[in-house]
């Protein structure tokens, strides 16, 4: 029996890549997103490998229920979540920012985390073998915003909180939680500013990109881990992207 992983936002970028390395390394993996046609393009691209398409919004709690009780009677468990998806506002100044568009941030990056995170306890402290691993994807931006960012930087410091309290609240039920922090990965949703990134000094400077298997590469580390062993905070970035010392 393959170990089986929910992989949220797996139609595109990081998603689509973790989700189709998890594949690749035996995992049976359920992934969600709001367009079918991405999450179809990623399962076909699988080949052999199993990966399972469940459209949908999870910023609302009925979809995040019917998705994990779909992974639940397909597959019989769920031994690991990535609470990946997210999306960000305009790029605008934080004054000119709408109700509904920091609303639709927090409704993606931090409701739908914990929505899933809830869900996938409630399935992951009754199976036998019992526990788990939830991995959050924290961004470069849970430590140091962008200009103009406000909306995308709040939620993602609250996701390293989220990640500690799931930590804490999992240990009884042998349920791990760790943070994947990203900076610069080369995906559909970043291409552009390799062109040209706003810079604190109101500079637009070109920054450097890292190939999205990386990341990749480093989520399925982290979900191959025996449960006795956590990373719980990892950070990958291009190596000359502008962090240490951002600003």
């Amino acid at each position: 029996m393959p170990k089986v992983a929910i992989v949220t936002g797996g139609g595109t970028g990081i998603g689509r890549a973790s989700a189709l390395a998890l594949a690749r390394n035996g995992f049976a993996v359920v992934i969600t997103g709001r367009r079918r046609e991405p999450l179809e393009a990623t399962a076909q691209a699988a080949g052999e490998a199993q990966i399972v398409p469940f459209p949908g919004d999870i910023s609302d709690p009925s979809h995040v229920e019917a998705l994990f009780a779909h992974t639940k009677s397909t597959f019989g468990r769920l031994d690991v979540l990535f609470n990946n998806a997210g999306r960000g506002a305009p790029g605008i100044n934080l004054e000119d920012l709408t109700t509904q568009q920091w609303l639709d941030v927090v409704g993606v990056n931090l409701n739908a985390a914990f929505y899933c995170t809830q869900a996938a306890f409630k399935i992951m402290k009754d199976q036998d073998p019992r526990g788990g691993r939830i991995i959050n994807n924290g961004s470069i931006s849970a430590h140091a915003p962008r200009p103009n960012s406000a909306p995308y930087t709040a939620t993602k410091h609250a996701i390293t909180g989220l990640t500690k309290a799931t930590a804490l609240d999992g240990r009884k039920y042998d349920i791990a939680c760790g943070q994947i922090d990203i900076g610069n990965a080369l995906t559909d949703m970043t291409r552009s500013s390799s062109a040209g990134q706003l810079q604190p000094s109101g500079q637009v400077v070109p920054e450097p990109r890292m190939d999205v298997e990386h990341v990749a590469q480093a989520v399925v580390m982290m979900a191959s881990l025996p449960l006795e062993t956590n990373v719980q905070f990892i950070t990958i970035m291009a190596t000359k992207m502008p962090f240490v010392g951002r600003g």
